[in-house]
């Protein structure tokens, strides 16, 4: 019985600090997978689950870009771009929905995955356009802005994979911008000539052939 009490008195301390060291390990692995300032998934995180929810042949594949965020923090301070960037990841990730996506790429870019479980992808995102583009609450109403949005049905391009998708996606949002429509579809149209599917200046980009799309 002494035998056993002082196993016991060893071994229950013992299982008592791994448990704890494994939550510590799990709330580390969480924290690292969001992104601090908005709470989002980091890139990694984010492109883990979105290849997960490409395997769903409703998948519709979301780039998003603020526009004249670097006048907002000139002209209101950084405090004031953080609380745009915040509102922006919030009013996004509730739009996406649980069974969707949402990530912070870096800066003022993100992206999404979501399920178009009616096949209104279109109106759905016009919709998230016209509530991204609302002032901040507890902010000055000037901060605010617009947010280009560029997308792409993954069942239109079955041969891609996440990064070829965000590529179209990323014509179509820069389409958007430049002709601030607000938001482009990427489809069967012609939509500015792009390097590697990426736009002249982006990381990776090399000469290739013009990328497709067209307006929503």
């Amino acid at each position: 019985m002494n035998t056993l009490l002082g196993a016991l008195a060893v071994s229950v301390p013992m299982a008592i600090g791994w448990a704890l060291h494994v939550r510590w390990l799990g709330r580390r692995l969480h924290v690292a997978r969001r992104d601090p300032l908005t709470g989002l998934r980091t890139r990694d995180a984010f492109t883990s689950r979105a290849t997960a929810l490409l395997k769903d042949p409703r998948a519709v594949v979301v780039l998003a870009d603020v526009d004249r965020f670097k006048q907002i923090n000139d002209r209101h301070g950084h405090a004031a771009g953080d609380a745009l960037l915040k509102a922006t990841a919030e009013r996004l990730a509730h739009h996406v929905g649980r069974s969707g996506v949402a990530g912070r790429l870096g800066g003022d870019e993100f992206a999404a995955v979501l399920i178009d479980e009616h096949g209104a992808a279109g109106d759905l995102l016009a919709l998230l356009h016209g509530i991204l583009a609302r002032p901040v609450d507890g902010q000055s109403p000037d901060v605010h802005t617009t947010v280009s949005l560029g997308w792409v049905r993954a069942s239109d391009f079955p041969c891609e994979d996440l990064s070829g998708l965000l590529r179209r996606a990323d014509e179509s949002m820069y389409a958007a911008k430049q002709s601030r429509a607000g938001l482009k579809r990427a489809g069967l149209g012609r939509l500015f000539a792009t390097v590697a599917g990426r736009r002249s200046g982006r990381h990776g980009a090399r000469t290739a052939l013009p990328v497709m799309g067209v307006a929503a």
